[in-house]
């Protein structure tokens, strides 16, 4: 797709990743979860650099992002990476978008010589499964994830 680019953000992209992480939280159904702004995106990710986030960009204009990080595998041994969120526009769909940002990915897993790759996918979204599916992506389902918020966090935090 010779239109079609895949680079790293930069703080100036701050603005458009906050909206692509609205968007996708309006598909999901999920916008009253959306807590984050432009203040503690730039922090998290540029001054204190816990993820990463490319950015697709299909004839200059922005259609999409994927945000990542690195966890550890103790059973691998090595570092992975976790997708966070990975999203494209609508306009931008069923043009290889999302394949070309996830390939992106996998090469930059494949340089930091990680052991896997994961992210989670909610069960009624049939179109990314069947995506994920496609790719050769294994779905696990023994595993479940178990989530502390912030207001819990702080709540055992203080516990001891």
């Amino acid at each position: 797709m010779k239109n079609l680019v895949i680079r790293k953000a930069e703080r100036k992209d701050i603005a458009i990743i906050l909206q692509l992480t609205r968007e996708l939280a309006v598909y999901e159904k999920l916008i009253d979860q959306v807590k984050a702004d432009e203040q503690t995106l730039g922090e998290y990710l540029f001054d204190k650099k816990y993820a990463e986030v490319l950015i697709a960009e299909y004839e200059n204009e922005t259609a999409g992002q994927a945000l990542f990080f690195h966890n550890f595998s103790t059973f691998v041994g090595k570092p992975g990476i976790y997708l966070e969120d990975i999203y494209v526009r609508p306009k931008f769909r069923g043009n290889g978008i999302g394949k070309a940002l996830l390939l992106e990915l996998i090469k930059i897993a494949e340089e930091r010589k990680c052991g896997r790759v994961e992210w989670s996918v909610l069960d009624w979204n049939e179109p990314a499964i069947n995506f994920y599916k496609k790719l050769g992506a294994e779905q696990m389902d023994e595993w479940r994830i178990f989530r502390l918020t912030e207001d819990k966090i702080k709540s055992l935090a203080g516990k001891k």
